[in-house]
C-alpha cells in the first residue's frame, strides 16, 4: 500500500516494529496521534526518549529502575529476607500484579540455555549468591518458566545454593508445562507462589 506521506509511511512502519502491532493497527495508532495537539504529541514521544536514555538497572536486583536502586529494593516495608528469582523484567510485573508477594527478587537475563549458546556466566548468577552470601537471605524463590530451559536453571541455582543454610523453593506447579508466567493469569500465579515447595521435595517425586 502506497500512502500519499513518507512521514506517515515511516511512523506506521515504526509501530509495527513493536511486538503484537501488525500494519493495520500501526496506522490506526499514527492516524490517532495525528489528531492530537502538539503537546500531546511532544510528551508521547518525550517519554519514551527518556524512557531510553534514562532508565537504568537496579545495582541490586537487575530490575528497571530510576536510579541506582529500584523502588523496591529500598523499600523498607517489604521482606528483605526473601528473594524471588525471575528469569526477565516482565515476570517481575507479572508476580507484582497478583499482590501476593511482598519479598525482594533477582532478575537473572534470561536461563540457561546450552542450544542457545546461554550459559551460566551469561546471567546475573554471582550477583545473586552475592546478595545470599550477605547473610541476610532466609528463602529464595524459584519463579522460572516451566520448560526444560527453566528446569536446567532451577536445577543449576539450587545447586549452587544447597551449601547455604537458606531455603530453597519453588512455585507450585499451578502453572501448565511449558508456560511463561507473563502469560499466566494473575490467580493462578498467586497461587503458585502461595503454595510454593522446597525445591529439595520436588526433586524426590
Amino acid at each position: 500500500m502506497e500512502l500519499s506521506s513518507k512521514l506517515l509511511q515511516q511512523a506506521v512502519d515504526q509501530l509495527a516494529t513493536l511486538p503484537g502491532i501488525g500494519k493495520k493497527t500501526a496506522m490506526r495508532l499514527t492516524l490517532n496521534l495525528l489528531k492530537r495537539s502538539q503537546e500531546d504529541v511532544n510528551a508521547f514521544g518525550n517519554a519514551f526518549i527518556r524512557l531510553r536514555e534514562e532508565i537504568v538497572f537496579c545495582k541490586l536486583c537487575h530490575n528497571i529502575s530510576d536510579a541506582e536502586s529500584c523502588d523496591i529494593c529500598t523499600n523498607t516495608s517489604r521482606d528483605q529476607t526473601t528473594i524471588c528469582v525471575v528469569e526477565e523484567i516482565k515476570d517481575v510485573i507479572a508476580l507484582e500484579n497478583t499482590q501476593q508477594y511482598n519479598g525482594l527478587y533477582h532478575v537473572l537475563g534470561g536461563k540457561i540455555s546450552p542450544m542457545d549458546g546461554i550459559g551460566p556466566s551469561d546471567l546475573t548468577i554471582d550477583d545473586l549468591l552475592t546478595r545470599v552470601n550477605s547473610g541476610n537471605v532466609k528463602e529464595v524463590i524459584l519463579a522460572l518458566s516451566t520448560t526444560m530451559e527453566g528446569d536446567t536453571t532451577n536445577f543449576y541455582l539450587f545447586r549452587k545454593l544447597s551449601p547455604t543454610a537458606i531455603n530453597v523453593s519453588q512455585l507450585a506447579r499451578g502453572m501448565g508445562v511449558g508456560d511463561e508466567l507473563e502469560y499466566t493469569d494473575e490467580v493462578t500465579l498467586g497461587r503458585s507462589l502461595l503454595h510454593r515447595m522446597p525445591y529439595e521435595h520436588i526433586l524426590k517425586r
